[in-house]
């Protein structure tokens, strides 16, 4: 099977020039972006806070803070002249809906604001849109397992056609369900949003989460926290205070040769600014 990191995901590498007692070699650094959202500020205030924390990306939220209906042929020009201005790019569009693509009602609906989004991210840039998709069942025969997989197998299709993929969001489930489910496709134009917060504070994180998603991981999204007995699920921390074990991640990853982006997304936060600001640093120390 071709790795979903060649063909519609293409690849941009950052550099570390290294010296050891061998001569030199390149080493591949973390692309870091920022999910505007998390910065609670008016958009553009958002990308130049993004620039000024020392971000090379940014993930923008297409249903709740740029639509693809806003988007016209004037104002992509002008996003993307700010965009140049500040030495940003888009990493990924977010479309977050309501409900996954197991459920049945308003399905035809959203799957069409689905790919309206895909549409946008490739006229802005970006190879990648992520969403939550929906609950994977254990058993491939419950029609909800069969419904997703439908849904996704016209999202991977057209997809293809865009020149955007759809990737799934880790945590509703373990890691492997989910990768099982794609592997399942008939079309593999599609792949996952590795997001090991997630898998923290729905208990199912484990070390062995990115070796299953390794090969079809399209983005990271930078989100960490730590498991709350009391509460009997997990809580959000700011990154690198948690269980989630980004060196873990980046060794894995890099076997498979990966270089895209590390996003950044701190939902609850009294400082986003600030915290957003630590990760970044945090994710450059690696």
């Amino acid at each position: 099977m071709r790795s979903p990191h060649t063909g519609l995901a293409q690849r941009t590498t950052l550099q570390l020039l290294v010296r050891t007692d061998f001569g030199e070699f390149k080493l591949p650094a973390v692309n870091i972006a920022i999910a505007l959202s998390s910065l609670r500020q008016p958009f553009k205030q958002a990308l130049h806070t993004a620039a000024r924390l020392g971000a090379k990306g940014v993930e923008i939220d297409a249903r709740n803070m740029l639509r693809p209906e806003e988007l016209s042929d004037t104002g992509l020009r002008q996003l993307r002249k700010m965009m140049n201005d500040l030495d940003l790019r888009v990493a990924a569009i977010r479309f977050p809906t309501r409900r996954g693509y197991d459920v049945l009602q308003d399905l035809d609906r959203r799957i069409a604001a689905t790919k309206a989004a895909m549409r946008m991210a490739y006229r802005l840039g970006a190879r990648v849109l992520i969403n939550a998709v929906g609950h994977v069942p254990q058993e491939s025969s419950h029609p909800g397992y069969e419904q997703l997989a439908s849904s996704l197998t016209d999202l991977a299709r057209y997809g293809q056609h865009v020149g955007a993929m759809l990737a799934c969001e880790t945590g509703s489930e373990p890691a492997p369900r989910l990768n099982q489910l794609l592997t399942d496709l008939p079309e593999q134009a599609i792949g996952v949003a590795f997001n090991p917060g997630n898998l923290i504070v729905n208990d199912f994180y484990d070390e062995d989460s990115i070796v299953a998603s390794a090969a079809r991981t399209l983005v990271v999204i930078a989100r960490d926290g730590v498991r709350d007995l009391a509460r009997g699920r997990g809580i959000e921390v700011p990154l690198g205070r948690g269980s989630a074990e980004f060196a873990r991640v980046l060794g894995v990853l890099e076997e498979q040769q990966y270089r895209d982006w590390f996003v950044i997304d701190r939902i609850e936060s009294r400082d986003p600014v600030t915290e957003i600001g630590h990760a970044v640093s945090y994710l450059q120390s690696l």
